[in-house]
């Protein structure tokens, strides 16, 4: 799978070790505090500037009909008058249900809804349906969405069966355990224990070679592996930097990182069906907002303003 709820751009490097994650998830809180996200388990300096959000999507760009036109993909969707996408609503800084207003927020969120604005000049003609590490590519075979954001890790085996745009982001695996684990502090620190990952994610797959001491257990939700971990089931749960940040910043003090990330750089990209010309659709959008600096406003938006980071970090570059 896949600040991978903050992701970290290994082409910038940022600084963030364990100490400054940690940091993140105790951040205080501006005077001025931006309109809540509505989430009522988020600490306040958690939340996300709904306004600055919705004003920031409601300026990308509508394409011509030429261009939608000159793909067998947009012009399905132009002419369904909705983009289908694949995605979650239950992650804090990519993908957010905000149970007030109805609406999904997030870096994830915001990407999905500048490319329904690009092909349908409407950022709100969006269709979710929620998927899982195991049903991404299921729900691309089948037709039943047109595109799947969810931090969505790019692989070979991937490849074989769905196509993806992008890489838009990157990250690694970070070991998660409970702030009062003191036995566990790096992945040497794994051998003899047991240790969550995710079903359908790289996680299992990345353990086996960096920790093959370990023993794994798979769940089939973050949550679900979280709940195993703060029961004693598991030791530690290894997942995408990203997904950890996200549940840090939601449970401030709960949790914190073993050690530093690991493992191989992991690019997360935009899923669509298999040979789809809409590839080089979503590639060119997405080229085009982070050449007009969209991309970087949205990440600021989601996940730097709540980190504390001053900058974004560099997008990595599209495969052709």
């Amino acid at each position: 799978m896949a600040l991978n709820d903050l992701m970290i751009s290994r082409r910038r490097a940022l600084g963030l070790g364990a100490a400054t994650l940690s940091a993140l998830a105790l951040a205080a809180c501006d005077s001025e505090a931006p309109a809540p996200d509505a989430t009522s388990d988020t600490p306040e300096e958690a939340q996300l500037d709904v306004t600055a959000y919705d004003d920031l999507i409601s300026t990308g760009a509508v394409a011509s009909d030429d261009e939608v036109a000159a793909s067998e993909w947009a012009s399905k969707v132009k002419e369904a008058g909705t983009l289908r996408v694949g995605g979650v609503q239950t992650s804090l800084l990519f993908s957010l249900l905000n149970e007030k207003d109805g609406k999904t927020r997030g870096f994830d969120a915001g990407l999905f809804q500048l490319l329904a604005r690009y092909v349908l000049g409407d950022e709100n003609a969006v269709e979710i349906t929620q998927v899982t590490s195991n049903t991404r590519e299921s729900v691309l075979q089948n037709d039943q969405v047109d595109a799947v954001f969810a931090t969505y890790s790019i692989t070979d085996a991937r490849k074989e069966v769905i196509s993806f745009a992008g890489p838009y982001y990157t990250t690694q695996q970070s070991i998660l355990v409970m702030a009062d684990n003191e036995d566990i502090n790096g992945l040497e620190d794994l051998a003899g224990r047991n240790v969550a990952a995710q079903s359908g994610s790289t996680g299992p797959s990345i353990l086996e070679e960096y920790a093959p001491e370990a023993s794994i257990q798979e769940f089939a939700t973050d949550e679900e592996a979280r709940s195993a971990l703060e029961q004693g089931r598991v030791d530690a749960y290894v997942i995408d930097t990203a997904m950890q940040m996200g549940n840090m910043t939601r449970n401030p003090g709960r949790y914190r990182l073993a050690g530093d990330e690991f493992g191989p750089v992991d690019p997360y990209g935009i899923g669509l069906p298999l040979d789809s010309d809409g590839v080089e659709f979503v590639n060119g959008w997405l080229q085009r907002i982070e050449d007009e600096g969209l991309w970087a406003s949205l990440w600021q938006v989601c996940i730097g303003d709540r980190a504390g980071i001053e900058h974004a970090p560099e997008p990595p570059a599209i495969d052709a």
